[in-house]
């Protein structure tokens, strides 16, 4: 063992390659919760599937984490992230293949969805966690950035399969034996990243593994207005994003005539317009700071698409592609500012707290929208209307609270969000 005195920081390429293995964990995590979309007219034609039952899949990956999700950042925060990393991709495994094996019976495929989130979302705070603490004062929003990308080529990939994967989608099960094989790769992933994170500490000098104080829950409100205002701008965008993307192929194919690989690309490219944007959005961050206004310009992006590709004649990959863009100015902004706004030892517990929040929205939604979907639909035929205007004034309320988290950053209590690096650097020198 080398002493302490002579080890040396950790090198840029093992800081990459952590980053490169927990993004891959990412990406099969994300492969798998978009894998029940571009199924969702085979699930209706072959299993009698309602847009309710549809809605049911996605809803209930979000419903555990209300609570689970808070729990697994103290969990996180408490064993660290090896060990949790590890314990939450293997719930991932296996709520996958308990959906795959279902046998099409609603409630047991449901209930693999549930297992299923009751590990995805604490990985991905793990995992958010994990890059906070080795990208903290260096590539930060960058890094971020990529590891949304590679995550996101999982959602692509998913939304694109019925292309990819076409022979797969002669029946309903095909395509999930592919998200079983997307979890296997996360297992791995996290696997490989657990044992390099391990052996940094034996060789290189990493800061000491800070014991957390322990988390009294009345404490969590004690966190700062600006972290609320995070908090509830990631519960408004997203509820705005993701219920969309579960009924958004059934929503091209029936409201824009669009075949399903034409309706599942139409999807995916919100997802491939923040592939390419978020790093680049990132970088820009990284160096110029204006976190919460780029909060506020993505959130006002997404306000109209919804009316326009209901009301309006248009091809809706515009519209996908302008809410690309906008995915990628908020979550580029929006999760890396936590770091610099929550003391290291408790980022799993804020990151947790932010995505149960969010989880909170996702759940509502995903079941909403199929109401409404469903209460919409006569002789076979279902008028979207409803829906796009949930989404559209949730997008808007999210907007509100963009604003309300820069108004907190120009005031006397600024955590430094709106400062580029060398500004960040003297305003918070511990960074």
């Amino acid at each position: 063992m080398v002493s302490d005195d002579l080890k040396k920081e950790p090198t840029p390429l093992f800081r990459w390659l952590i980053l490169l293995f927990i993004s891959l964990a990412m990406f099969g995590n994300y492969y798998v919760y978009d894998s029940i979309s571009p199924l969702a007219d085979l699930l209706k034609a072959q299993l009698g599937y309602t847009d309710s039952n549809i809605g049911l899949l996605n809803a209930i990956y979000s419903l555990p984490n209300i609570i689970m999700v808070l729990i697994g950042g103290i969990i996180i925060d408490r064993i660290g992230t090896r060990k949790s990393s590890i314990l939450f991709s293997s719930l991932c495994m296996i709520g996958t293949v308990m959906t795959t094996f279902s046998g099409g019976e609603v409630i047991l495929m449901a209930g693999g969805r549930l297992v299923f989130g009751l590990g995805a979302e604490s990985l991905i705070v793990a995992i958010t966690t994990v890059i906070a603490k080795w990208f903290k004062g260096k590539e930060l929003s960058f890094a971020f950035g990529l590891n949304l990308t590679v995550a996101r080529l999982g959602s692509f990939a998913a939304l694109n399969s019925p292309t990819w994967a076409k022979s797969l989608y002669s029946e309903w099960q095909g395509p999930l034996l592919i998200s079983t094989t997307m979890a296997a790769v996360s297992v791995i992933s996290v696997l490989i990243f657990a044992f390099m994170d391990n052996r940094a500490r034996n060789v290189f000098k990493m800061p000491p593994e800070e014991k957390p104080d322990k988390i009294v829950l009345s404490q969590i409100f004690s966190f700062k207005k600006s972290f609320w205002y995070i908090s509830l701008l990631c519960v408004t965008f997203y509820s705005a994003i993701f219920p969309f993307q579960t009924f958004a192929v059934k929503f091209f194919i029936e409201h824009h005539g669009l075949t399903r690989e034409a309706a599942g690309f139409a999807s995916s490219v919100i997802t491939l317009a923040s592939m390419i944007g978020t790093p680049l959005f990132g970088i820009y961050i990284d160096r110029f700071g204006k976190r919460a206004s780029l909060m506020i310009l993505g959130s006002f992006m997404i306000v109209p698409v919804y009316l326009i590709m209901q009301y309006a004649p248009v091809d809706p990959r515009w519209m996908t592609a302008i809410m690309g863009i906008a995915f990628s100015l908020v979550p580029a902004a929006m999760w890396p500012s936590v770091a610099l706004i929550v003391a290291e030892k408790k980022l799993g517990t804020a990151y947790g707290l932010m995505t149960m929040i969010q989880n909170i929205g996702l759940t509502v939604f995903n079941f909403l929208v199929g109401w409404a979907n469903d209460i919409s639909t006569a002789d076979g035929i279902t008028d979207y209307a409803l829906g796009m205007w949930f989404f559209s004034i949730t997008g808007f309320m999210g907007l509100i609270f963009a604003f309300l988290l820069r108004k907190q950053e120009t005031g006397p209590q600024k955590n430094g969000l709106e400062m580029g690096h060398d500004e960040l650097r003297k305003f918070r020198p511990e960074l």
